[in-house]
């Protein structure tokens, strides 16, 4: 046999935009044609995107995806390609593969695993599928899988791989984003499966932002040893060719030709002989720290965008939180499209003033001023009588928050921008922030980034800049929401290098406080922060959707009851040890 020309349509697609969904998709189909590709991959639910989630519900909105899908199967004349759908039949619904060659639809495969963890929920919407779609082309055995299929170690999509003879798979994915995930899917998931089933594993992964979730492409190639023979781009779209011969793959035990009892239909190159094999590609994986700032990007980019909105605006405190968020928004959508605002109180301090102000010189972003003594003291004279005479004490903190929270908000109201907020995943986990104040906007941009990871992320800026982007005076000095004089964040909460471990156990691995105190941690101190995020859970219900950058972020992947007694019957039990 000659060359065979696989590509993997890695492509950003938006959730319900049918139309516009399929029209990408069949500009990539042509795309490949061009190039001279035998046969062409695109994600899990391209047609849809994903996750739909109770759209599935529609029934006019399943059959308007078929719809998408009739009309793409005489666009892929000259070619074979494979196409993610929600598919109906006899009354289910199911996650489903539309195999099309040289404008027929061949078959649809129904995903036999359905993922219900985490940020998953299949099981709400699809019937789980029970026949394997395998195909023949030139010596290869091509048998179709979506996503979770592989990711059962042993499961029954294994044993219909080896049943069935296959040698390489295709699998199509929607495999969001966190931090450390593409070393798991790369090195445990897809070189496990190729593996366990000796198989050439073409891995086809989505890319962009939905909502709170990211997908970072990533699509791969993986050997029938493990091996990896190519990997795309992470976090852009992209046709990512590779081309494979006989010596690619393990011999089957199945004739090239299909027996007369062999469901496998044979399908025939479409592009021609190839001349020479084009070298695979393996682009670079990213560190840890990258990968998020690329993630954060994308994120806010996309939700920006896919929700009608081109201009941002943002609170710029003169701190590290909305310094980080500024430069993400200005390297998302562009520094012309965001402003920012800053709002001195009587507690702003000169060096997070004139900081705020060098930050919108360093990004090139427009920075306009509302004081807001003034607009405190009205408020502050107005409620006097009725909360009685001194200081408001925190009441007065959080009015100054809601008074800025209302002057972004009515400014967002104005011009239509969209108000991004600040607060990172530390504060959102223990409540330090203030609902209707710096909580107020429509994007949360680092909500799932811990404060510790803040601080790296933006070393990472400066570095990557090579000069002081954000000024380093920001990231040196300690955080304050200087509300009141000399107000610093450790006067309320741990050090950050103690709180965020804390958490992390806490929130992501699900210990308990007496697990984490074995942990070198004092067993109050851990009470007392875990009883801060379980009292904290009606605030967390009511802020503005982020992006998910952690295994376990808040709302999309951990969700607890807001009255919730659980933890304080641990807390009276400690108590009388």
């Amino acid at each position: 046999m000659g060359i065979l020309r696989i590509a993997q349509a890695q492509i950003n697609v938006t959730v319900g935009d049918l139309g516009g969904n399929a029209a990408k998709i069949a500009r990539f189909i042509d795309e490949a044609r061009q190039k001279n590709v035998d046969i062409v991959i695109f994600p899990e639910l391209a047609i849809s995107g994903y996750p739909p989630e109770d759209l599935l519900l529609k029934k006019q909105f399943v059959e308007h995806c078929r719809h998408s899908l009739e009309e793409l199967i005489p666009k892929t004349t000259g070619i074979t390609a494979v196409v993610g759908l929600p598919d109906q039949q006899d009354g289910n619904v199911y996650n489903a593969a539309a195999l099309m060659h040289d404008g027929e639809l061949i078959d649809i495969y129904h995903k036999m695993e359905l993922p219900n963890y985490g940020v998953f929920d299949e099981k709400r919407y699809f019937t789980r599928g029970t026949r394997p779609v395998v195909f023949a082309m030139e010596e290869f055995r091509f048998m179709l899988t979506i996503c979770e299929d592989i990711w059962i170690n042993g499961g029954v999509v294994e044993s219909h791989a080896r049943n069935m003879g296959a040698n390489a798979c295709l699998c199509i994915s929607a495999s969001p984003f966190y931090a450390g995930k593409l070393d798991i899917r790369q090195n445990k998931i897809a070189a496990g499966f190729a593996t366990r089933t000796d198989t050439l594993l073409f891995y086809n992964n989505l890319v962009g932002g939905q909502d709170e979730l990211v997908f970072d492409g990533s699509s791969m190639v993986v050997a029938p040893d493990g091996k990896l023979l190519a990997r795309g781009k992470r976090f852009a779209e992209e046709l990512f060719i590779t081309d494979i011969t006989e010596s690619d793959i393990p011999k089957t035990t199945y004739p090239s030709s299909t027996a007369p009892d062999d469901p496998a239909p044979i399908l025939a190159p479409l592009s021609g002989r190839k001349q020479t094999q084009t070298p695979h590609v393996i682009n670079d994986p990213m560190d840890r720290i990258e990968e998020i700032y690329w993630a954060l990007i994308l994120g806010t980019h996309d939700y920006v965008t896919k929700n009608g909105f081109s201009k941002v605006v943002i609170g710029f405190s003169g701190g590290i939180d909305s310094s980080l968020t500024a430069v993400i928004a200005a390297h998302a959508i562009g520094t012309e499209n965001v402003t920012g605002i800053t709002m001195p109180s009587q507690y702003t301090s000169d060096e997070t003033f004139s900081d705020a102000e060098l930050l919108a010189e360093n990004l090139g972003v427009e920075i306009l001023t509302v004081p807001i003594k003034e607009i405190y003291a009205a408020y502050a004279g107005e409620l006097g009588p009725h909360l009685g005479k001194g200081d408001l004490g925190v009441t007065g903190e959080n009015l100054q928050a809601r008074i800025r929270g209302n002057i972004l908000m009515a400014f967002s109201n104005y011009k239509g921008t969209l108000v991004l907020t600040t607060g990172n995943k530390s504060e959102t986990a223990v409540g330090y922030c203030t609902l209707y104040g710096d909580m107020a906007g429509g994007f949360a941009v680092i909500k799932d980034v811990p404060k510790t990871v803040v601080y790296e992320v933006c070393e990472f800026i400066n570095d990557q800049s090579g000069r002081e982007v954000i000024p380093q005076t920001v990231i040196t000095r300690p955080p304050s929401a200087e509300l009141k004089p000399d107000q610093k964040d450790s006067d309320s909460l741990p050090p950050y290098d103690v709180l965020d471990p804390i958490l992390h156990a806490y929130v992501e691995e699900d210990m308990g406080p007496e697990e984490i105190a074995e942990l070198g941690f004092d067993l109050d101190l851990v009470f007392e922060v875990a009883r801060m995020v379980d009292l904290n859970e009606y605030k967390r219900r009511q802020a503005p959707p982020g992006i998910k950058i952690t295994p376990k972020a808040f709302d999309r992947d951990r969700r607890l009851p807001i009255t919730n007694r659980y933890l304080f019957g641990l807390l009276e039990k400690n108590r009388k040890k």
